[in-house]
């Protein structure tokens, strides 16, 4: 049940302006006092007031540097109808955008938090399953009227609703919340894309068990894939691997550290490819992984350095001992590099852009004449422009020539309000490399 409005929040003088722009986030710093009685409780509904009285917004109260996310700039009851109204008008989105209602695609985000003017709030679509994540306790506590507006809003399509918010919902608010679902059940752990299957790991898996804000630059990368070696680093469930197959690959090999994140693409791979040994997936560290796979520089100075009368120095590398030593043929011509956020907040930001030039860098080292790096950051604490200096570091650090052929970003069911620009996290290049 959604706790009552008791409490009013009064602003500094001046700091009602960024409200008047339609900015979604009230800062702690800009909080004069509080009226209302009893003190706030995190996840209470409170009204926002300008210095002089005037009513700004209403929203949810939160502990930390962003202190209310703004529900809405009018009065007026925030309720079951309330929303509804917003979850239907999410949906139009998609089905206006195209992803939504089709027979070879029942994979798609529904809410994206300020997207979609509902802060705080994720709701991802796997077939007949929601999956609802709460990013803040408002929403947390609203989890069940959400959960009756959206039975109402998906109709019969939608057979069960799964919350998973424990690791997103502020540890110090001492929830003890634990993931489960909130009507229905479901064991159907299958859902496709674009006409592909995947098994979605909603009970365990990260975010709310699949990635889907690639699935555009999926269907980039198997447009590439045709008759080309491809690795896909960080690979999770194997997303990129899966196209890359249907796009035509002549060998695919997925990494990723997790182990049971590399069950889930082989399982993945047996239902859209049975039997096809076109694929390999490795549970090793990525690092480790690139630093044991020849470098293009290293393995042409052995081909072709005797062939000159010179004297080779480096020593060439290949996995199939029935393959000469140092075989260019050996080495991958498309990367896929789509690591976890390096910097979830500010204070980790140089770090992460020297891990960025980094991994970049071997990858422009590895990767054949002609090769297609996809290179991807879904840090919100790094920009666009911060990203791209990364991996032109990257790029004359490997004394490589490279040209970007398409900057790449999040979807449209993961749409940016416009009036909150930090919504847009997913940040990719795609990069041919002479």
């Amino acid at each position: 049940m959604e706790r009552s409005i008791m409490k009013t929040i009064i602003l500094r003088k001046g700091k009602e302006e960024s409200l008047g722009r339609f900015h979604p986030w009230i800062f702690s710093g800009a909080i004069h006092h509080t009226e209302g009685g009893s003190a706030l409780e995190e996840g209470d509904l409170v009204e926002v007031l300008s210095s002089d009285g005037r009513f700004l917004a209403l929203g949810h109260w939160q502990i930390g540097s962003i202190a209310v996310r703004v529900l809405t700039f009018k009065r007026q009851p925030i309720n079951q109808a309330f929303w509804q109204k917003r979850l239907s008008a999410a949906l139009d989105v998609r089905r206006c955008i195209g992803v939504a209602g089709r027979e070879d695609n029942d994979i798609y985000r529904l809410v994206h938090g300020e997207g979609d003017n509902l802060p705080g709030l994720v709701i991802d679509i796997y077939g007949p399953t929601a999956v609802i994540q709460a990013h803040s306790v408002g929403m947390h506590v609203c989890r069940n009227e959400l959960a009756a507006a959206l039975r109402e809003t998906m109709g019969e399509s939608l057979k069960a609703i799964y919350y998973k918010s424990e690791t997103t919902l502020p540890f110090k608010a001492q929830l003890g919340q634990e993931n489960g679902f909130l009507w229905g059940e479901s064991d159907n752990d299958v859902a496709r894309e674009n006409g592909l299957a995947f098994h979605i790991d909603w009970l365990k898996g990260q975010k709310t068990g699949f990635f889907v804000d690639q699935r555009d630059n999926r269907s980039l990368v198997e447009r590439y894939s045709k008759g080309r070696k491809v690795l896909n680093m960080f690979c999770y469930t194997g997303g990129f691997s899966v196209y890359a197959m249907r796009g035509g690959a002549e060998l695919v090999h997925s990494v990723d550290s997790s182990a049971k994140a590399i069950e889930l693409v082989d399982a993945n791979m047996e239902l859209n490819f049975p039997g096809d040994n076109r694929h390999e997936a490795f549970a090793e560290d990525a690092f480790r992984f690139m630093e044991k796979t020849p470098s293009y520089s290293s393995v042409a100075t052995e081909v072709v350095a005797p062939l000159c009368g010179a004297v080779a120095t480096s020593s060439g590398y290949s996995k199939d001992p029935s393959r000469p030593k140092g075989d260019l043929e050996g080495l991958y011509d498309l990367i896929i590099l789509d690591p976890p956020a390096f910097a979830k907040h500010k204070d980790a930001l140089h770090n992460a852009l020297r891990g960025y030039t980094k991994l970049n860098a071997k990858a422009f080292e590895m990767i054949q004449p002609g090769g297609i790096l996809f290179t991807f950051s879904c840090s919100q604490a790094v920009n666009k422009d911060q990203f791209r200096t990364a991996v032109f570091t990257a790029a004359a650090m490997a004394r490589r020539k490279v040209r970007i052929l398409h900057q790449l970003h999040q979807p449209a069911d993961h749409p940016i309000n416009i009036y909150h620009p930090e919504g847009e996290y997913l940040k990719g290049l795609v990069l041919y490399v002479e």
